[in-house]
């Protein structure tokens, strides 16, 4: 079955949010004196719901406690600076002008909420290229399960074995293969380190690979 459908994950695979986040967040703990390892924040990337807390943490490596509605609002305005400075990830303009130029159908499945993607879609002036936008806030159950990918699927009309996603994270990849769909990881400098397990393709970047590159993984079954 050729593959008609290309679903992205947003957070990290579009824009590198996931490390503008994280940088807010040294940001907050260097004011301190304390260092938050990337180790720490990877394992949570994605995955919602984990029990770390970087408030608790710092709190614990102070030894007090700290003005927490001050320092937020200090951390997500450092937050929106750096995310507000971001483009897009290298490749995935590319592959969705090719995309749309020869009828494969786009979409989004995201862990964050719709509110969060509309506003960054809106910002890089993307927003009406998918056909399907799909959030946390739409399903009952978020990644790791396959929700997102099986609304999304639904929602263009194909079969989930009809489309590929492109993911950064193991609970995002775990969730595209459940799914029955075709998964490319293109790893970011906070997941790098973790394990993937059954993919289709890691890339270090989508620049590496054009559509025809993409479709042709429809020579073979989708990993499960």
């Amino acid at each position: 079955m050729p593959i008609k459908a290309i679903v992205f994950d947003f957070d990290g695979t579009m824009i590198d949010t996931e490390g503008a986040i994280f940088r807010s967040w040294q940001d907050v703990y260097r004011q301190y004196g304390q260092d938050l390892p990337l180790s720490e924040w990877a394992r949570v990337v994605g995955a919602p719901g984990l029990s770390f807390d970087p408030h608790d943490q710092l709190e614990q490596l102070v030894g007090a406690k700290i003005p927490r509605e001050q320092l937020e609002a200090d951390r997500l305005s450092r937050e929106r600076e750096y995310i507000n400075a971001l483009a897009v990830q290298p490749g995935v303009m590319e592959l969705i002008d090719e995309a749309t130029a020869r009828g494969i159908g786009l979409a989004v499945a995201s862990n964050s909420t719709f509110r969060w993607v509309e506003r960054h879609l809106k910002r890089l002036n993307l927003l009406d290229r998918f056909g399907a936008i799909c959030t946390a806030d739409q399903v009952e159950n978020p990644k790791p399960h396959p929700d997102l990918y099986l609304l999304a699927a639904e929602r263009l009309g194909v079969a989930p074995h009809e489309a590929v996603a492109i993911e950064d994270s193991p609970t995002g990849a775990l969730a595209a293969v459940s799914a029955g769909m075709y998964c490319v990881v293109v790893p970011i400098e906070l997941t790098k380190g973790l394990t993937f397990e059954t993919v289709d393709l890691t890339l270090s970047s989508l620049a590496e690979i054009d559509l025809d590159g993409l479709l042709s993984l429809a020579s073979r079954p989708p990993q499960q």
